[in-house]
């Protein structure tokens, strides 16, 4: 049995976060995706009280929208059951349906944003009725019997969007069912964050007569193959001396990975580290890079949040060796320095290299029990031809390589700049999983998704929020160097000061609230939200 910390807190949190997934994870990591045949879509041990609290619903569903397209065949004319839960604890006649989309993870995911976070204060503020709403293929809403390439072929976001247009057109609600909520008589407003921000924008543009608005928060509506742009917000927002030490010692590891890649160096360095045992050099790179990813799960409510970036950035820029047990390194790691070109820098940059190994060594290395390769591989052709219905990580990875991309790579970073991982980690290597996986060899198709507007994507009642430091805001139109647009009440624009990854979408209880919680900048948004729809539901009863 192989037990593997590496990268576990931050994945952990990344995914308590319930944004888009780090890329390329490691098999160890896609492992704990795996779900039992009878346990899809259940709720943690955190939510279970939230499963009797908002009973699940269904609605049948067609598995295929399109029967014109060929790209579906062979065509389906079956159903699925689509979930969803909703409250109406709050609804009045003449209120809104506020929809979130579940994105790419289980709707049970995101009931604690009916019962505290935005949906609940959307309901609230305007008399409407909040819904959450799984995307096909997560949870249980699963159209297929088993996630076979062919069978995952109706896995579009097209579809998924047809999903919840038709969804608006034909539920009724449990003890509302006499009541008219069609989008003829109601406003249905979208929201959604991350992949599920991007989705209810393009939702409202190519489903304008359904959904009368969408709030897009952290949406990332440009898809981009190589988005080595994910550590600009890092770059520009992490403490100076953290960005400038990590961008210095993935030169030195790169020299020695690229430039010495046929020398007795490769294998000090990877000692070095206390990772002897990794194979492949790139996936080495990968496992030792998690300090710099850890950015995306800050987050303002202290029970969703980890400090793992800004303790990383406080080891690396230390002057003072943090981690006694390095010492023993010191001199091999004085020479990797030299020998990856700091010569001149060693006397700054040993005591950091050394805490910079000393961090790796506790939240990963030391995590690791058995075969390294099992605990950092992305290699393993066995595991990735698993396809039966168990498999759910093969899910946003699939959309990853056929639309999407976003692949996350220090490669892409200009040649006049140091990235903040190692280039070794290039499109090759993140592509590895969509060849052994899926079979496909071309990038994904991202102009696809990019013909609804990218970054230039803006639609009447279309609503933008973004966090300042969010790694995702440079694939969304908040992004560094994009024109600044005006914010108005039909097209809101909002960036929360020093907030990251949708942070107007998390709530508290009245009783959790405090002066500092949330903090202003969040809830000022947050009401700056509940404004602006409450404006367009008045606008919205004042035409029909």
């Amino acid at each position: 049995m192989v037990r593997c910390g590496a990268v576990a807190g931050l994945l952990a949190l990344v995914s308590a976060a319930q944004a888009i997934q780090r890329h390329p994870l490691p098999i160890s990591e896609l492992a704990k995706q795996i779900t039992s045949r009878d346990a899809h879509g259940t709720l943690s041990t955190r939510d279970v009280d939230l499963q009797a609290l908002y009973p699940e619903h269904n609605l049948s569903t067609p598995i295929d929208h399109f029967h014109n397209d060929s790209s579906y065949e062979p065509h389906s004319s079956g159903t699925f059951n689509l979930r969803y839960w909703f409250d109406a604890q709050y609804y009045k006649p003449g209120g809104p349906v506020i929809v979130l989309a579940g994105g790419e993870t289980s709707g049970s995911d995101r009931l604690p944003f009916l019962q505290k976070g935005i949906v609940y204060q959307l309901a609230k503020a305007t008399n409407g009725l909040g819904v959450i709403l799984e995307h096909r293929y997560y949870g249980k809403s699963i159209p297929v019997p088993d996630f076979s390439t062919e069978n995952l072929r109706f896995l579009t976001t097209d579809q998924a969007l047809a999903d919840t247009a038709y969804f608006a057109q034909n539920v009724k609600f449990a003890g509302l069912d006499d009541v008219d909520l069609s989008p003829e008589t109601t406003p249905w407003i979208a929201y959604g964050g991350s992949y599920a921000g991007a989705f209810v924008a393009f939702l409202r543009v190519l489903y304008p007569d359904v959904y009368y608005g969408a709030i897009s928060s952290s949406g990332v509506p440009e898809a981009i193959w190589d988005y080595w742009k994910y550590f600009e917000a890092a770059a520009t927002y992490g403490p100076p001396a953290c960005v400038e030490t990590t961008q210095k010692l993935t030169h030195i590891i790169d020299n020695i990975l690229i430039g010495k890649a046929d020398t007795d160096y490769v294998g000090k360095l990877k000692a070095a580290f206390g990772l002897p045992n990794v194979t492949y050099d790139n996936d080495f790179a990968s496992a030792i890079n998690g300090g710099i990813y850890g950015l995306q799960s800050l987050n303002w409510d202290p029970t969703q949040s980890s400090n793992s970036f800004f303790v990383y950035c406080s080891n690396v820029s230390s002057d003072s060796v943090i981690y006694p047990a390095t010492e023993a390194r010191r001199a091999s790691v004085e020479e990797l320095i030299k020998v990856g070109g700091y010569e001149d820098e060693l006397d700054t940059l040993a005591n950091r290299f050394l805490n910079y190994i000393g961090y790796v060594n506790l939240t990963s290395v030391s995590r690791c029990s058995g075969s390294q390769d099992a605990c950092y591989s992305t290699h393993d052709s066995d595991f990735y031809a698993q396809d039966d219905i168990t498999q759910s990580w093969r899910l946003w990875q699939y959309q990853v390589c056929t639309q999407w991309g976003y692949l996350q790579t220090g490669s892409g970073v200009p040649k006049d700049q140091l990235p903040l991982i190692s280039r070794t980690i290039d499109v090759d290597y993140s592509a590895l999983i969509c060849r052994e996986a899926f079979n496909l060899t071309k990038p994904a198709d991202v102009e696809y998704i990019n013909r609804l507007g990218g970054y230039n994507i803006s639609y009447p009642r279309l609503a933008f929020i973004d966090g300042e430091w969010d790694p995702w805001r440079a694939a969304g139109v908040h992004a560094i160097g994009l024109p600044e647009r005006t914010s108005t009440l039909s097209e809101p624009y909002i960036l929360i000061d020093r907030a990251v990854h949708h942070w107007d979408e998390n709530g508290l209880f009245p009783n959790e609230t405090t002066p500092d919680l949330p903090p202003p900048p969040v809830a000022d948004a947050q009401k700056q939200i509940a404004t602006f729809v409450q404006g367009w539901v008045q606008e919205f009863t004042g035409k029909y």
